[in-house]
């Protein structure tokens, strides 16, 4: 009896287990999933968007944007409207001279050899802090690479250079992960084209330290047993990238500290990223009166008296000064302005979407042999696109062209009349980019999220730097992950 009563939990565990282990079916065919015996389609076990490093979670939702303050330059710029910002994820501070510096150093191991140029074109202008009527030099030489200065934001970088630092900062992070989950090697020796580049490695274009042992398990019954990464596997962040304007100003002014609790409404409105009509802090929960912010606070008053230095900053601050706001971001007024996405334009309300506000879509597609298939990668190692045409989108209602930065702007005048004659009337044209928030050498006026400045991509300002936003994908709510292995490979 004893031998039967063992035998049987035998049964039922062995019942159990195989239960537990049964292939899952298709909601739509029956076919069993992840079986290669029934084809191999796959139900990816996901368990949601990790969070990359130095991002923070911005829930969502509705604000009204525009300008809160009135409008003391006249330029009826940045009408108030109501949109809706999705959920996203921000850099905690702005980019820091030690940040940035590591990115340089990666251009110059990788490219510095053969194609110098690249390192070149990412260094940030040491010159924008010369003033011809002040004595500058010392920030010109050691504020980018001394290490007094490390955690300070840099400046002197264009929209374009930022915007780079993004596009290699994405390629870094999966790569890490990639390494992380045992598919790639660490490998210090690329060069050239042969760097690691995300849609590369997507594309099958990317032939350096793969894990052969790594690999992911290929279930396609005539697949070759083991295969890289999808899209589909979830393993891969979407990409680093400049906040849109709407998303900016949305995280600056961090409105879910002054919801009502339990119900959908806000019945305050800020004039700054934190709660009073002020520039001082408010509250027995931080020391009152204490300057919130690194601002200018009159003419020839840049950080206070000697015995009270109001916001310690004669120029910057480190990036991580001062109090976060109730987002949990830091200097989203003062310290440096930031560069945004979008393309500037004087802002009416009626010229923009009251969803995913942004003006700059440029429709890019990938380039293609006379196969069918992407082309070999460029000198860089990144995948080459060109722009969409009219004529392969003839068929399309939501877009015909590539370039829409004009749409319902430019378009509204006859085509053979200049709206934006650049240089004479205005200093407007397609390449003037929005840069957000006050800096240490601005006025109070301008640490309000709502006000908006612009400035050619190509330039730079040594009161001028950014920080990096990312997709979320999925929910509008995180998930908590604790587990190193944030996807379960």
């Amino acid at each position: 009896m004893k031998g039967f009563k063992f035998c049987l939990l035998g049964v039922i565990a062995l019942a159990l287990l195989s239960s537990s282990c049964k292939k899952p079916k298709s909601a739509t065919t029956g076919w069993k999933l992840n079986d290669p015996k029934w084809g191999g389609f796959q139900r990816y076990n996901y368990k949601g968007q990790e969070t990359g490093p130095n991002l923070i979670l911005i829930p969502g939702g509705t604000f009204t944007m525009g300008s809160q303050e009135q409008d003391v330059l006249y330029d009826n710029n940045n009408a108030e409207r109501r949109v809706t910002v999705p959920s996203f994820y921000m850099d905690e501070a702005e980019v820091s001279n030690y940040q940035y510096l590591e990115y340089l150093y990666w251009l110059s191991r990788v490219f510095g050899g053969d194609n110098p140029a690249v390192y070149n074109a990412a260094l940030p202008d040491s010159l924008a802090w010369r003033s011809k009527l002040a004595y500058n030099e010392p920030y010109v030489n050691n504020y980018l690479r001394h290490p007094s200065y490390q955690d300070y934001p840099v400046v002197g970088v264009t929209w374009v250079q930022a915007s780079r630092f993004c596009d290699w900062r994405t390629d870094r992070v999966n790569e890490m992960i990639l390494i992380r989950e045992g598919i790639l090697k660490p490998d210090p020796d690329q060069q050239n084209e042969g760097n690691f580049n995300t849609e590369a490695y997507l594309q099958g274009q990317y032939e350096g330290a793969i894990r052969e042992k790594g690999q992911l398990k290929d279930l396609d019954p005539h697949g070759a047993g083991t295969r890289r990464v999808r899209i589909e596997d979830g393993i891969f962040l979407p990409d680093y990238r400049l906040p849109t304007e709407a998303e900016w100003e949305y995280a600056a002014s961090a409105f879910n500290g002054n919801a009502n609790k339990g119900e959908e409404n806000i019945n305050t409105r800020k004039v700054y990223p934190w709660n009073g009509l002020t520039v001082r802090a408010e509250g027995p929960e931080k020391k009152r009166g204490e300057i919130m912010a690194n601002f200018k606070r009159g003419r020839g008053d840049n950080a206070g008296i000697a015995s009270k230095l109001n916001d310690n900053g004669f120029i910057t601050t480190p990036v991580k000064s001062n109090y976060p706001n109730d987002f949990g971001l830091y200097n989203m007024a003062g310290n440096v302005s930031e560069w945004v996405m979008d393309v500037y334009r004087p802002l009416s309300g009626e010229d923009m979407n009251d969803f995913r506000a942004f003006r700059g879509n440029v429709y890019k597609t990938k380039q293609l042999d006379p196969d069918g298939y992407v082309m070999e990668k460029d000198s860089l190692g990144r995948i080459k696109y060109r722009d969409v045409t009219p004529e392969e989108n003839a068929n399309r209602h939501n877009y015909k062209k590539a370039d829409n930065i004009g749409y319902q702007d430019e378009e509204s005048y006859q085509q053979d009349e200049q709206k934006y004659d650049y240089g004479t009337a205005t200093l407007i044209n397609n390449k003037a980019r929005v840069y957000k928030g006050g800096s240490w050498n601005d006025r109070a006026y301008w640490l309000t999220p709502g006000t908006r400045r612009f400035l050619e991509e190509t330039q730079d300002l040594s009161t001028l730097g950014f920080r990096c936003a990312m997709e979320r994908l999925g929910g509008a709510k995180g998930n908590n992950q604790s587990k190193k292995k944030g996807n379960g490979y």
